[in-house]
C-alpha cells in the first residue's frame, strides 16, 4: 500500500490515495499504521476517495481504529494532497465527509498548497446533538466534576463532539491526568473531544487538546474552531482569533452573521512511502 504521511500544525495522519488503491479493513489498518513504534506513527488513518456529492470524499480513522467524523487538520492535508499530486487543478473544492460536505480555498504557491482555509460550518450548540446528556437548550459555562474538582464546561459539534474549559495555565495544566477523565465521562455518551483554554488577550488564546481515541496532540483543528465559538459565547474574545497550539498558530472566526466559521491553517508533506498489507 502506498500512503503519504502528512501533517497539520503536528496534527499527523498516513493519507491513502483511495483512487489507486483498496482497503479491506481500514480500521484495523488504522490501529497497525499509527503505531509510533512498529508502524508509521501517526494520529490515525485518513483515506482519500471518491465522492458521488463533491468533489473528493475524506474517510477518517483515530489511532485506535474508532471512525471521526471530521478533522480540521486533516481535511487541509486533503486539499493540499488532491493538489500537489495531481489530482485537481481547482483553488476552490468540496470535500464530503461524515460531517456534511466543507467547502475548502486553497493557497497557491510555486505551485505547491502552502495553506488552505476551510468553510467548516454553523457550530451545532444543542446538547442532543453534540452529543452530551442534558435537558438545557445549550451548554455555556456549566458545571462538571472531572478528576475530583468542578470545572466550568461550554460544549460545541463542528461535526464533532467539543467540550471546551477554560483554565488559568495551559503550559502546566495535568492532561495526562484530566483528559481520560472528559474523554469518557458519563455526560457524552460518544465520548469527547475536550480543549482546554487560556485566554491572553481579546484576540490571542493558548490551546491544548485531547482527543477521543488519540489522547494528546499537537491541534486539533474542529477543536480550535469549537473553542473559538466557545470564547465568544462566553464573552471572553473578538469573533476573529490566533489559537497558538503546541503545533503551531490557527486562525479562526466564527462570523456570527452567517453563522460559520472559518478556520485557516498549513498543511505538508511528511514523506511518501509503501508498506506490505500482509
Amino acid at each position: 500500500m502506498k500512503f503519504t504521511k502528512m501533517q497539520g500544525l503536528g496534527n499527523d495522519y498516513v493519507y491513502v490515495n483511495c483512487f489507486k488503491e483498496e482497503l479491506a479493513n481500514p480500521a484495523e489498518m488504522a490501529v497497525k499504521v499509527s503505531d509510533r513504534h512498529f508502524g508509521i506513527g501517526s494520529d490515525g488513518l485518513i483515506l482519500i476517495k471518491p465522492s458521488d456529492v463533491a468533489d473528493f470524499c475524506m474517510d477518517m480513522y483515530n489511532a485506535d481504529g474508532s471512525q471521526a467524523e471530521m478533522c480540521g487538520n486533516g481535511i487541509r492535508c486533503v486539499a493540499k494532497y488532491v493538489y500537489d499530486y495531481g489530482l485537481t487543478d481547482k483553488t476552490d473544492i468540496s470535500v464530503e465527509t461524515l460531517a456534511g460536505i466543507k467547502y475548502l480555498k486553497l493557497h497557491v504557491t510555486d505551485g505547491k498548497v502552502q495553506g488552505v482555509t476551510v468553510n467548516m460550518g454553523a457550530p451545532e450548540l444543542r446538547p442532543s446533538a453534540i452529543p452530551v446528556k442534558s435537558d438545557k437548550e445549550i451548554l455555556v459555562d456549566e458545571p462538571i466534576m472531572a478528576g475530583g474538582r468542578e470545572y466550568r464546561m461550554t460544549c460545541v459539534s463542528m461535526g464533532n463532539p467539543h467540550c471546551i474549559v477554560f483554565v488559568e495555565d495551559t503550559e502546566h495544566f495535568e492532561l495526562e491526568k484530566i483528559g481520560p477523565e472528559f474523554e469518557s465521562h458519563e455526560l457524552f455518551p460518544n465520548r469527547i473531544n475536550t480543549e482546554f483554554i487560556q485566554i491572553l488577550d481579546r484576540k490571542t488564546v493558548n490551546m491544548r487538546v485531547w482527543e477521543r481515541g488519540s489522547g494528546e496532540t499537537l491541534a486539533c483543528g474542529t477543536g480550535a474552531c469549537a473553542s473559538a465559538v466557545a470564547c465568544v459565547l462566553n464573552g471572553l474574545t473578538e469573533e476573529e482569533i490566533t489559537i497558538h497550539l503546541l503545533g503551531g498558530d490557527l486562525l479562526v472566526r466564527w462570523d456570527r452573521e452567517e453563522n460559520l466559521v472559518y478556520m485557516t491553517g498549513p498543511a505538508a508533506v511528511v514523506f511518501d512511502g509503501e508498506i506490505s498489507l500482509t
